[in-house]
């Protein structure tokens, strides 16, 4: 089983990667923790446990993290998840209670509580909460098995021309987290504008004909809306669950051992995730982005996930 801590901000491709985590049999969910990000932490957190309750979601403890980046002022994404940060499928209202924990303390306790090299941390919004938790613990930085985040592009933006979203709306955390020596895998726009949910994904996904299924197709079916107006996409891609999807094998995608920085001070560039592909990556180079999707088994692992999960009464 690998163990993973989930820190996310659903968001329609958050909720499928939180879906995928939950229902596959070699991930250990051991938290889920939120941050500001697709909308404000109040509206993230209240989804995060509407999904839970659709997915019926038990035993893994929930806790709200940071309101705001460490630095700059609030950016939301409403023109891409809507008001709520969830808009489209009808939210039940949420059963499960928060744990009575900042996430940040929350990371901590979990990552130190477990053997060392035993965690992974999967982030899919901004890095607020892991740059704040290993600036207040440290020794997690060499604790954790590894960080596979989604974030960043080495050659794509979609927040600025070179700037994807989780990384610029708190660069100063992306750069902590960056420039600790843990192993990290950026599953960056590159990689996840490959995973196009198209006509015949969803088309899959809705013969499976369980409520959590119908609730992914409906996450689909607004978000592909909304991708198109935003961004001209056909099909809309799912960033979140590549990053899940990494972890339970990575074999499906292809990833390139490259130094990575952040971009803090640049007037066009800010929030970039500068890859150098000069040389070959030094021997102590700790970081690597993801390059290559195996499509089919990336939406064989999705509906793998959504046929365990089953039935659910809501």
């Amino acid at each position: 089983m690998k163990k993973i801590i989930l820190d996310c901000d659903p968001g329609h491709d958050d909720a499928i990667a939180m879906l995928l985590a939950w229902g596959n049999p070699d991930i250990e969910l051991l938290a889920v923790t939120t941050v500001v990000g697709n909308q404000t932490l109040e509206k993230v957190t209240r989804n995060a446990l509407a999904v839970a309750r659709i997915a019926n979601i038990t035993g893994v403890p929930f806790a709200a993290g940071c309101s705001r980046p460490l630095v700059r002022q609030i950016e939301v994404a409403p023109d891409i998840h809507g008001e709520s940060g969830l808009d489209g499928p009808v939210l039940p209202e949420p059963t499960l209670q928060l744990a009575d924990i900042h996430a940040v303390d929350l990371i901590i306790d979990t990552i130190m509580a477990h053997p060392p090299g035993t965690v992974t941390l999967v982030p899919t919004a901004g890095l607020t909460n892991i740059a704040m938790a290993v600036r207040k613990e440290p020794r997690i930085a060499t604790r954790v098995k590894e960080v596979v985040l989604m974030g960043g592009g080495y050659h794509v933006g979609n927040w600025s021309a070179v700037a994807e979203f989780n990384i610029k709306i708190d660069p100063e955390a992306a750069h902590i987290v960056f420039n600790e020596p843990w192993p990290l895998t950026m599953v960056g726009l590159d990689l996840t504008h490959q995973a196009l949910a198209t006509p015949e994904v969803s088309a899959r996904i809705a013969a499976i004909g369980t409520g959590p299924a119908k609730f992914v197709v409906e996450l689909l079916e607004f978000f592909g809306h909304m991708y198109k107006q935003a961004q001209g996409f056909t099909s809309p891609p799912v960033h979140d669950p590549c990053a899940v999807a990494y972890v339970i094998n990575p074999n499906v995608m292809t990833v390139r051992k490259v130094p990575i920085d952040i971009e803090l001070t640049g007037t066009l560039t800010l929030g970039m995730t500068v890859a150098d592909f000069r040389f070959p990556a030094p021997a102590d180079c700790h970081t690597q982005v993801a390059v290559k999707l195996d499509e089919t088994a990336f939406w064989d692992l999705i509906v793998d996930a959504l046929e365990r999960i089953g039935e659910v009464e809501v």
